[in-house]
């Protein structure tokens, strides 16, 4: 059998009972780093007298080996107690964990997703934002058209949209936020259920000065949806379902969220 067990995105102590009983009766661990993972258990015995099988079996498994670790797989390795642990939240939320469960699928094996601690869903409600339909987008490229034509979709997605970002390119993303959307409220969560946790709310140039200084940490966004798709009585979504072609798509879609047609029409190619 597979359990993917979600792990304290900062605070220890959101670790549930449910979590720490499957990970002390694990027979092999597959963690996104072995030596997070077995950080966390020195802990859970050190602070929760916690007992745990005397030998357990700690594999890697990331983003960069988990398709070539999945197509070696035999069905017979579930015999045995897995457990799937990322570094910190919910795994399959933009870390490995989806894969392993379409195993399952596929090959009828018995699996289980314990809730927990998730950095996404505690952004959202700390946001304020009252338009409960939202969208994740997880972590944008890098850079270049793939940044632009990404972080388009996301603004005009019709829904309040949450992103992550890294420290050192988040100094970027709120020049972008700037020059695209210098009206649109944003809301910014540092360091979630750490020490030094921190809230920002406001328009990108609110927020900027406030944390030019302050950039460390982990960074979750969330973006207010647009006001042209909340008086619209067709979503960007509507008009995707349509067969129509591309272009007249992009027409109709800059029509309702005010986006460039040809950054629109770009962004719909990429799809």
């Amino acid at each position: 059998m597979l359990t993917l067990v979600p792990t304290p995105i900062g605070n220890i102590g959101d670790i549930s009972l449910r979590a720490i009983e499957a990970l002390s009766s694990a027979d092999t661990l597959l963690c996104e780093d072995t030596r997070v993972t077995k950080k966390l258990i020195q802990i859970l015995k050190e602070r929760y007298n916690t007992t745990f099988k005397d030998e357990q079996n700690f594999i890697s498994l990331h983003s960069h080996n988990e398709k070539e670790f999945i197509e070696k797989l035999d069905i017979s390795f579930f015999d045995q107690n897995i457990i799937y642990a990322s570094d910190a939240g919910m795994p399959g939320i933009s870390d490995p964990g989806q894969l392993l469960v379409k195993y399952c699928q596929e090959n009828s094996i018995k699996y289980d997703v314990l809730p927990g601690a998730n950095a996404l869903l505690t952004a959202f409600v700390a946001s304020g934002f009252v338009d409960t339909k939202m969208l994740f987008w997880g972590f944008l490229p890098h850079k270049g058209k793939d940044r632009e034509l990404s972080l388009q979709g996301a603004l005009n997605s019709g829904f309040t949209t949450i992103l992550y970002e890294s420290p050192h390119r988040l100094d970027k993303l709120l020049s972008e936020l700037l020059t695209k959307e210098p009206s649109r409220k944003i809301f910014l969560a540092k360091e979630l259920t750490k020490k030094y946790q921190k809230y920002y709310f406001g328009t990108a140039d609110e927020i900027k000065s406030k944390v030019d200084e302050n950039l460390r940490g982990e960074w979750v966004v969330v973006i207010e949806a647009s006001k042209a798709h909340n008086s619209s009585a067709i979503s960007q979504s509507d008009i995707l379902e349509l067969d129509l072609p591309k272009k007249v798509q992009a027409k109709l879609i800059s029509k309702i969220t005010n986006e460039n047609t040809k950054a629109c029409y770009e962004r719909l190619l990429h799809l």
